[in-house]
């Protein structure tokens, strides 16, 4: 596994002019994920990748991904160097490149990951939800991070993440990525004040843990079946 590194790739991709479609970011998103959360199971196959792309729990929103929209977003991605492609082994594995293309730390680039994957979300959202990923010792440093990479400078790239109005009855204000090109603040302001989208700090923490234990043994179990298919030689459930 290629190791996380904050420095700057010749190549360093600046989506301000070269903005992610919602599939590349998706796949990014996927591969930062699961590199954190199920290691043992990293670099992900192809297959790993779908199933991770297409999750029904953490994702906002939701996709139903062919497996030619992912291997063609991967195709684009590795001529950024934001993938890797590994050797070895029956099947080939995929690895993202994220922090040292970007030239990222590896606080913000959690954040991103997660803003990527779940959409709009508070500083203490985004501290909860990146709990597997990334422990940060309070809100404070998570906003910092944020403000960080809002205020970053037109020759690194511009601008990685924006600020949203503060929504209706809301009582703190949403962070959003700047990844896949500027945001409609307007469709943001929608789902921010649409019914049944507001929940108790007690409910998030109790529903985030419940999803995490699931994803955990989700991911375990995909793992085994991996591993024990390649030993057999067998092509996995819904391959052939």
């Amino acid at each position: 596994m290629t190791p996380e590194s904050t420095t700057p790739d010749p190549h360093r991709h600046d989506v301000a002019q070269h903005p992610f479609t919602a599939v590349e970011a998706r796949v990014l998103g996927t591969l930062m994920e699961k590199a954190r959360t199920v290691p043992d199971s990293y670099p992900l196959t192809l297959n790993a990748l779908v199933t991770g792309c297409n999750q029904k729990s953490s994702r906002e929103p939701v996709m139903q991904l062919p497996d030619a929209a992912v291997i063609e977003a991967l195709d684009d991605l590795r001529q950024l160097n934001l993938v890797f492609e590994t050797s070895g082994g029956r099947v080939a594995r995929y690895e993202h490149n994220f922090l040292r293309v970007m030239g990222v730390p590896e606080q913000s680039a959690v954040l991103l990951g997660m803003l990527v994957l779940r959409g709009p979300q508070t500083a203490g959202e985004l501290r909860l939800n990146t709990e597997r990923w990334y422990k940060f010792l309070d809100i404070a440093s998570v906003d910092a991070f944020l403000e960080e990479m809002q205020a970053r400078s037109a020759d690194k790239g511009g601008p990685l993440v924006v600020k949203l109005p503060r929504a209706p009855g809301a009582r703190e204000q949403r962070w959003a990525h700047l990844l896949c090109g500027p945001v409609d603040l307007s469709a943001a302001q929608v789902m921010a004040s649409a019914p049944g989208t507001s929940a108790t700090e007690d409910d998030v923490i109790r529903l985030t843990r419940r999803v995490a234990t699931l994803e955990e043994t989700v991911a375990t179990l995909q793992d085994q079946l991996e591993n024990l298919c390649e030993q057999l030689g067998l092509s996995q459930p819904g391959q052939d």
